[in-house]
């Protein structure tokens, strides 16, 4: 048999066909619906299962990091579901299988689709921008009200804000919050309430399937939204449902109770409030009372100290007190020159007694250096004797005969040459 003239591995022909998956728009980006089986919850946080129908059947995935967005029900066997992913494949097993991003129970997979585009379409075209939100007021006198005038969501908003702050007026527009006139109910009630001038409004309804809570994903509903003048909380359903308007209002409350929290201040805190500032107005008062007596308590002392009287007697007394110094000083002084004439005295007879004693000491020193003057030596008959080299000789030791010698006597010197040198022997 001959061999083919291209031969692959496995490896290139399982890459090859992945680069085909991978470049085919359509496997990138799809809904595929059926029933789960097999589906197991892996220890990292990975889901595996199967999603079949009567004709066949294909391998997902729903990796761990996608299940926060994409995934808000548990998964198990047998439930009908739209997954949205891409199709690839995992080269080293050589198959193909779906790679889930989001997976919602059949019946919504046409809506969330088209959820999804009106989405990206308004945020692509800046209504769900930051600087486009307008503050939520602090303290309001009016909360307008959109959404059915039953069931629990207003019960709950006017339970709340009646409990938060009973003298915050609620004006109620009964909306039709489901069915086809939802839109046009819901846009009639923001421009209603925003003619009336409330101050800050709630738009929403309770719970319910995506069907139930399509209304607030309509463009007509967002664009009223987005133009109101008056600041918008959207509060539509569950934590878990998000909607169109919750991106374009000006603040988003995860339910119907949270938004009335987050409109109405309570009361209390108010309350509270007016007290600590009625507290802190008493304070500084009484402050600003105390350093208005300090001062004048110190103005009616500087007026006291200025009084014309005040300053001559004052004057009067400083001009004694300097008089008084003045002799006690000139006393100090001359009994300073006093003392200094004393102890100069003292010190001038110390001085003269000590002159005498030293000059006494100098004459007796005298007389002894005359006594050891080697003058007075040679006067008395003695001569010194040196060599050529000023060498002091007092002993034969080291003198040669015919070494030349300097006799020093009382009137001169004497030069002479030794003959020769003899011991004395004793």
């Amino acid at each position: 048999m001959r061999a083919s003239r291209n031969v692959y591995t496995v490896g290139q022909l399982n890459n090859y066909i992945k680069n085909m998956f991978t470049q085919d728009y359509l496997l990138q980006s799809l809904f595929v619906k059926g029933e789960v089986s097999n589906c197991k919850y892996h220890p990292s946080g990975h889901i595996y299962f199967t999603l079949k129908d009567a004709k066949g059947e294909i391998s997902c995935i729903m990796f761990a990091g996608q299940r926060a967005a994409g995934l808000n029900f548990r998964l198990d066997n047998g439930q009908q579901v739209v997954v949205g992913g891409a199709v690839d494949v995992y080269e080293k097993g050589g198959k193909y299988q779906l790679y889930a991003k989001q997976i919602i129970l059949d019946g919504a997979g046409l809506l969330y689709e088209k959820y999804e585009q009106l989405k990206a379409e308004l945020e692509e075209s800046g209504m769900f921008a930051e600087e486009y939100k307008q503050p939520i007021p602090k303290y309001i006198k009016t909360l307008g009200v959109v959404t059915a005038d039953s069931g629990a969501a207003v019960r709950d908003i006017i339970q709340i804000a009646g409990r938060r702050n009973p003298y915050v007026q609620i004006i109620l527009y009964p909306a039709i919050v489901q069915g086809e006139y939802a839109v046009p109910s819901i846009v009639r009630g923001i421009r209603a309430l925003e003619d009336l001038n409330v101050d800050v409004m709630i738009v929403g309804r309770g719970g319910g399937s995506i069907e139930d809570l399509w209304a607030f994903n309509e463009r007509e509903v967002a664009q009223a939204v987005f133009d109101c003048r008056v600041p918008v909380i959207s509060a539509v359903g569950h934590e878990t449902d998000t909607t169109i308007i919750d991106y374009v209002a000006d603040l988003r409350a995860p339910t119907p109770s949270a938004a009335a929290e987050l409109a109405v201040t309570d009361i209390r805190e108010i309350w509270n409030q007016l007290v600590s500032l009625e507290y802190e107005l008493n304070r500084q008062m009484q402050q600003r009372i105390e350093a208005d007596r300090i001062r004048s308590e110190r103005l009616s002392l500087r007026l006291r100290t200025y009084d014309p009287v005040s300053r001559i007697r004052e004057q009067k007394h400083y001009s004694m007190r300097l008089e008084e110094q003045l002799q006690n000083r000139m006393v100090q002084v001359l009994q300073k020159k006093r003392r200094e004439a004393e102890k100069f005295q003292i010190l001038d007879a110390s001085m003269q007694q000590v002159l005498i004693h030293r000059r006494h000491q100098l004459d007796r020193y005298i007389e002894r250096m005359k006594g050891l003057s080697p003058l007075s030596k040679l006067q008395s008959g003695f001569s010194y004797v040196e060599d050529g080299s000023g060498r002091n000789i007092h002993t034969i030791e080291g003198v040669f005969a015919g070494q030349e010698l300097n006799i020093r006597v009382q009137d001169g010197n004497i030069y002479t040459r030794v003959t020769g040198v003899q011991e004395e022997h004793r």
